[in-house]
Formats: structure tokens, sequence, C-alpha cells
């Protein structure tokens, strides 16, 4: 899904876990939906079941990335992130669904409400993830297991979509557990009791420890450590010395040592706005790009408005071409001197950051984002500018953009072949509604 903002994550707090009292272990779950917006779309679709489906951008054109697919599709090879013409050459019986975010968004929602049968602490991690805490009320449901079969049931009736669980001590455990098992089995449910993380995880490849991705995996493979035992073992200060707070996390982590809560308000707490789009075709002159900038830079801006924060850090990511041997693209920020959520002033520091870093590889991904957030109960003022004129301004416009779409009032360079706004206009968070 292009856009979206960012969240804290498991780990990201160290207070100490509400529902649990001393002594008592914890029971955490992350409830996982499977192959999640290709789920939804069978279920809305009854004559798509069994059939290879493809959640993807825009079949007539055949662009765009795949969001979901189908076991029987996978099975042909497509997986997500792939273009969908790749995945098409793989897979050319496929049915190519268009997205429908407000379906996707509505169904989360309704899951949400079931889980909160199980317990109050319920705590979004994305669309198609949630951890429940089971910690207070699991002697309701006998035992975390049966729950989760109970979960998975009532998921299935309600909405159609298969959910897979993970079940551990803390958040870390049952995402890892929902991760490296549940997806692969049958079942559907995996348990790593209480002590038994290192018999569940340590022999598995360190790429597999949550928050390990292909590039950190790299480095710590060129440091001799190849597992997530191995590198439980190695001294917190070594691992401090090379990768700073990253380091004492990740020795925290594959030691299976997660004491943050769920905490159902985690959702609401952003730590950035950001606004992405894939391209209908590749881009390569810079003004174009430009254009694509400014478009976001306006979403991320109304967004700012909405939430009611102003940012003093700007980045923009840029991705390079599918189909090229070497993918390029790379993601930088700057620091502001004066929190803004002025669309100009986040176009221009983005725009800036994408002339001294892009190299001239076309473009296929462009996202812009807002860091730094604070609130605007104290807003900027400066003597040769009037910020209270350009937001009474910008009210009018979110005001106009409320009652009569994106579409009713765009820029004039959006009009310009390189503008996305007017078709994004129909869209949430880049996709259809």
């Amino acid at each position: 899904m292009d856009g979206g903002a960012d969240y804290a994550r498991a780990g990201d707090e160290e207070k100490p876990a509400r529902g649990a009292s001393a002594g008592k272990e914890r029971v955490v779950l992350l409830v996982d939906m499977e192959s999640f917006f290709a789920s939804v779309e069978v279920a809305a679709r009854p004559d798509l079941r069994g059939r290879p489906v493809v959640v993807a951008g825009d079949p007539e054109r055949r662009h765009g990335v795949v969001l979901a697919a189908t076991r029987e599709a996978k099975a042909c090879g497509v997986s997500t992130a792939m273009t969908l013409g790749e995945a098409l050459l793989l897979c050319p019986e496929a049915v190519v669904v268009r997205p429908h975010m407000a379906r996707y968004l509505a169904t989360s929602l309704r899951i949400t409400a079931l889980l909160e049968a199980f317990s109050d602490l319920v705590e979004p991690y994305s669309i198609d993830e949630q951890f429940v805490e089971l910690t207070p009320t699991l002697h309701l449901f006998g035992t975390a297991e049966s729950a989760a079969q109970e979960i998975r049931r009532r998921i299935r009736e309600a909405t159609g979509v298969n959910a897979r669980v993970g079940i551990g001590p803390n958040k870390l455990t049952a995402k890892m557990a929902c991760d490296v098992y549940a997806k692969k089995i049958p079942e559907g449910i995996f348990r790593v009791a209480p002590g038994k993380f290192a018999e569940a995880f340590w022999h598995r490849s360190v790429e597999d420890l949550f928050g390990v991705a292909r590039r950190l995996g790299a480095h710590l493979r060129g440091m001799g450590i190849r597992t997530i035992g191995q590198l439980a073992q190695t001294p917190e200060e070594l691992l401090r010395r090379r990768f700073g707070k990253l380091g004492v996390r990740l020795h925290r982590y594959a030691n299976g040592i997660d004491p943050s809560p769920v905490d159902p308000s985690l959702v609401w707490r952003q730590k950035g706005v950001g606004r992405g789009i894939t391209l209908p075709r590749d881009y390569r002159e810079g003004r174009d790009v430009g254009i694509v900038i400014l478009e976001l830079a306006d979403e991320v801006a109304h967004r700012a408005r909405a939430l009611g924060v102003l940012g003093n850090v700007v980045g923009v990511g840029i991705g390079g071409a599918y189909g090229l041997e070497v993918r390029h693209g790379f993601f930088r920020q700057m620091h502001l001197s004066v929190p803004t959520r002025s669309p100009t002033e986040i176009a221009a520091a983005a725009r800036a950051l994408f002339r001294r870093h892009w190299s001239g590889f076309p473009v296929r991904h462009v996202s812009v984002f807002l860091g730094g957030l604070s609130t605007d109960d104290v807003f900027p003022l400066e003597l040769f500018r009037d910020r209270v004129r350009e937001e009474r301004v910008y009210q009018t416009l979110d005001f106009i953009w409320e009652r009569f779409g994106r579409a009713s009032l765009v820029r004039a360079s959006s009009l310009t072949p390189a503008g996305q706004a007017r078709e994004r206009a129909h869209k949430i968070g880049g996709h259809e509604a």
C-alpha cells in the first residue's frame, strides 16, 4: 500500500505491560490475516474462490506492484512487491483485481472489534496484523491455543479471511512465532512458551529476527553472525559500538527480551506523516518528479493539518524503475530551522534533497515524509510572513476538498502529463476506494 504514516512498533516502549501482574506470565497474540487484500476480494466475490487472484495496480495498463495474492497465485511463484507484469508472466491465468482500500480498512476495523471481545488490550500493528494481550482475560477462554482457535473461527465466519496466530510471552515472540512458524503450518497457530525462545529461534537464520532486513543481515554476516543464537551470544558492548542503540536492541531481541506493552493508544502516536506513489511509467525528467513531489507535499500538509501538528524534518524517498539489473533509490531527510506544515516549504525541502541525490536514473516511486512532529499549540510567526493568513487559505482548501472532493481543486502543474493528483483524488492510500 502506497503512502501512510509510521507508528510506534513492537519494542518502542519500555514501560511495563498493563494487565500483567507481578509473577504472572504474559500471554500475547499476534493475529495476522493471510493474503489480506486478496482474501477480502475473494470474500466479496465468491466466483473467485479457488482461482489465482492477484491484487495489483491497473490491470489494463499492467503497471504497479502486487499487493496480495491468493495461495493459488503464490503456487505459481507470484509474490508481493513483484511487478504486475512479472506476476502475469509467471501466472498468465491470474485474475487481476484492483485494490479497494475502503473495503480493506472496513474489514480491518471489523476484525479489531472482534478481537476486543477477547481483551481490551488490542493494538493494531498494521492493516492486516493486530496484537492481543490475553493476560488479564485468559481464564475466560481456557488455554491460549483454544482462544486462538476461537479467534480464527470468528474472523473466518465474519469476514471470510483466514487468520494465523503467533503466541508468546511478549510482542516480539508472538510476532516471530507467527512469521516463522504459524504462517507455514496448516493449523495456523504456533506458541512459544515462556523460556523457550532460544529453543525456538536460536538455530534460525539471523534474518529471521524481527527488525533484521537483508542489508542489516549482510552486515551481521560480515561479522560472522549467521544465526539468532550467535547474535544473542555476541557481547552487547560490541554490538553497541558497531550499531549504537540499534545494537543494544538487536542483542535484547536475540535473547527474546521485549517489555513493550500491548497498548491500544500506540496507533495514534504518529512519528511522522508520509505519502508515496508508484508511478504509472518511468519518470526521466527531474521537473516531472518535482511536480509529483509537490502533489505529495500537498497531501502530507493536509494530513498534518488534520492531525494538528507541525514538523521540522522533511524526507524524500526515490525508487528506481523496475526491470533494471541494478535497482537504484535513496531516502534522504533534512532538518528545518522552523517547524512547518506548509506544502510549499515541504516541497521545496524535498525537491532540494531530490536534486542533490538523484543521479538521473529512471524514477518509478516517490514518497514525501514530514517528521519531528509537534503540536500546533504554538505556531511560529515571522516578521515578513503572514502565517495566519496562509493557514486560513489552507483551511479553506480543506473545506473545499471535504465538500467537493480532492479533484475539485488542483494545482495547474497537476494538469500536465506528469501530474497524478487528479487520479489519486479518487483513491485511498494511493489505491481505489
